[in-house]
């Protein structure tokens, strides 16, 4: 990934936390003749300063062939993202160079893959990461509730996926490279059309927050 200094997160909590945000991540794996991708939802989990990943594909997928024990994977999640049009920068006005662009928060992780095929793994996977997006619902789904067989079956036909991460890498584009003015500007706009999560990143990132907070 194409990393200016000045976009980069290093804070491996923060990284962490996009993921537990947004775990649909993007799965990329290669083999000899073929490059496959597949959004899964991912657990994180972190264990003596380890972070690893868990998901699971269908067996019918034939992207789990690809990945024999060992092999390297990269994994993409997606934060926020949305449009800057130039219109929202003071230097529109003061010069009229400035040109569109993309803001957004993501984070690749790579690592080591291992399948895992046995059903007590399977099924604790299956039941946290039901638990994870269950929770705080007025009445929670869980695994338990489908019949033991149907649930059997089913474990069957998955297959697990787990990832030692050896590196977390975060690119936070979120203006902080432009003037005070433009990110004030970039700021305002956003929050004119109700992109709070994308607004608090320009404010964070860009300094604003301490700026109002300070005043």
């Amino acid at each position: 990934m194409y990393l200016p200094p000045h976009f980069a997160e290093t804070d491996e909590a923060v990284l962490r936390a996009l993921i537990e945000a947004h775990p649909l991540g993007l799965l990329i794996s290669t083999s000899a003749d073929d490059l496959l991708a597949n959004p899964v939802p991912f657990l994180v989990s972190v264990r003596d300063g380890a972070t690893t990943l868990r998901t699971h594909l269908s067996k019918a997928n034939p992207q789990w062939r690809h990945i024999s024990d060992g092999a390297q994977v990269l994994v993409v999640f997606q934060g926020a993202g949305t449009y800057v049009t130039p219109s929202w920068y003071a230097s529109k006005a003061e010069h009229g160079k400035v040109v569109p662009t993309w803001n957004y928060a993501i984070v690749q992780a790579r690592g080591a893959a291992t399948v895992h095929e046995g059903p007590e793994w399977l099924g604790q996977q299956v039941k946290e990461l039901t638990d994870r997006h269950e929770a705080g619902r007025p009445a929670p789904w869980k695994v338990d509730d489908a019949p033991e067989a149907f649930v059997a079956a089913q474990l069957r036909g998955i297959v697990g996926i787990e990832i030692s991460v050896s590196q977390l890498t975060g690119k936070w584009k979120v203006s902080q490279n432009r003037p005070e003015a433009d990110r004030r500007g970039v700021h305002a706009g956003l929050v004119s059309q109700g992109d709070g999560d994308m607004a608090g990143l320009v404010g964070l990132y860009g300094g604003l927050q301490q700026d109002k907070d300070e005043k």
